[in-house]
């Protein structure tokens, strides 16, 4: 009886946890369409739980805003985050699968390399690449958003880990005594396998790409190929007098909606890939 009474005090202490955390995700969500509904002299009066009448009017104003490129932004960033995404999680894959069902001497070596990688702050690189970028004739584009993504360490080791835990050498092996080549194992047999470990990736690598300031700040000068982050920054940087902040959480709000919808359809990957790619014991 007692153990009993002790469950259900767990299960109600686990159901009104879960409300209290879920309304302060989504608390913050509600603000930001609330704010996005009222006009710039509304929000310099201070904070306000109830909706305005400037949702239409701010949007409006953000869209036809000549020097803010809006619906260009968010094409760029579409390109950009989806590009990025399709090649980081193939190329990943593809690094992950070399490394796990081949043995060569420099093995360990090339793991333990990759691994270093992941722990060097972008920011140490930053000038090297910006460099680089220059002299290849890429500054002011949209490739250098796109290409480094090829190589991304904390991908690569998570496919990893979903390999040793999902992938069965013997079937590779059977695969090669059948002929088949080693491109088509790997894209007709191993990628379907990994089908949940880069659904989650993808959606983590776009979120990642499309959140990000500091690169496309240091390569990008024309406003036509500026991102979301960017453009944003660059509504919040106007001086005192011709900033609106009812334009800024505007473009915010709009800037969160393809995160929220990729998050909304694709959650189910979300926890079907991290539940079965953990890392084997």
């Amino acid at each position: 009886m007692k153990s009993k009474g002790y469950h259900s005090f767990r299960t109600v202490f686990a159901h009104v946890l879960l409300v209290i955390l879920s309304f302060m995700c989504l608390f913050f969500f509600y603000i930001l369409f609330v704010n996005s509904t009222r006009s710039h002299a509304d929000l310099q009066k201070g904070f306000s739980a109830l909706p305005g009448s400037y949702f239409f009017t701010n949007l409006k104003n953000v869209v036809n805003d000549g020097n803010f490129p809006m619906v260009r932004g968010i094409l760029n960033s579409l390109v950009v985050s989806g590009c990025s995404a399709a090649i980081c999680t193939y190329f990943s894959a593809l690094t992950a699968y070399g490394l796990y069902a081949y043995d060569f001497k420099v093995k360990k070596v090339a793991f333990t390399f990759i691994m270093a990688i992941l722990v060097m702050p972008t920011q140490v690189t930053a000038m090297g690449f910006l460099r680089l970028i220059t002299k290849m004739g890429m500054y002011d584009s949209l490739l250098p958003l796109i290409i480094p993504s090829i190589a991304s360490p904390a991908v690569f080791y998570f496919m990893y880990s979903y390999l040793q835990s999902s992938l069965p050498l013997s079937l590779v092996e059977a695969a090669r005594i059948d002929g088949s080549k080693e491109f088509r194992t790997f894209n007709q047999i191993v990628l379907p396998i990994m089908k949940p470990a880069i659904a989650v990736q993808a959606i983590f690598t776009f979120v990642g790409s499309w959140n990000n300031y500091f690169v496309p700040a240091l390569v990008i000068q024309s406003k036509n190929k500026m991102t979301v982050p960017i453009l944003i920054a660059l509504l919040r940087g106007a001086d005192y007098l011709n900033r609106d902040m009812g334009k800024i959480y505007m473009m915010i709000m709009v800037a969160i909606v393809p995160i929220v919808l990729v998050y909304l359809f694709l959650s189910k990957y979300i926890i079907a890939g991290v539940t079965l790619g953990g890392v084997k014991g």
